[in-house]
């Protein structure tokens, strides 16, 4: 019985070792410079923008505000701090959009998004999550530059 059970085992083992098998194409400096761990993952908060509580009669403020948004997002992706960005459809849930931040915590992530005035006035709130995906992720944003013809 013994030995079935070290048989056994050393089958197990060797399938574990066999399944896993290394990446011809890998690049362990961008591997680095990107932040990934050995699956070529790693951890950003991903954010919900929902419609805040603020609906002020002062259309200047909420223009302004929008107006500001949009200039912070700008500014986070030249920070290299947001990944992604961009607006839902209408929907019953109230959520306006999302952010992938590239931030190693929430708290992180809410300090990051009090810069920006939509936020501050209230127009728009957040709920914020962890996430694991692909730690090349930033990768695209080269690309995003040059595929758009009119901006905000």
């Amino acid at each position: 019985m013994r030995s079935l059970f070290i048989l056994a085992l050393c089958f197990f083992t060797h399938g574990i070792t066999y399944a896993q098998k290394k990446n011809p194409n890998y690049d362990a400096e961008l591997a680095q410079r990107l932040g990934a761990d050995d699956y070529g993952m790693k951890y950003y908060v991903f954010a919900i923008l929902k419609t805040g509580e603020n609906s002020p009669n002062d259309p200047e403020l909420r223009q302004q505000s929008f107006a500001g948004h949009m200039q912070n997002i700008k500014n986070l992706v030249d920070k290299g701090k947001l990944i992604v960005a961009g607006p839902f459809d209408s929907n019953e849930l109230s959520y306006r959009g999302l952010f992938i931040l590239d931030v190693e915590s929430i708290e992180k992530a809410e300090e990051l998004l009090q810069t920006d005035p939509a936020i501050r006035e209230g127009f728009l709130d957040t709920e914020f999550i962890k996430w694991y995906g692909s730690a090349a992720l930033p990768e695209y944003l080269e690309a995003s530059d040059k595929i758009w013809k009119v901006g905000f």
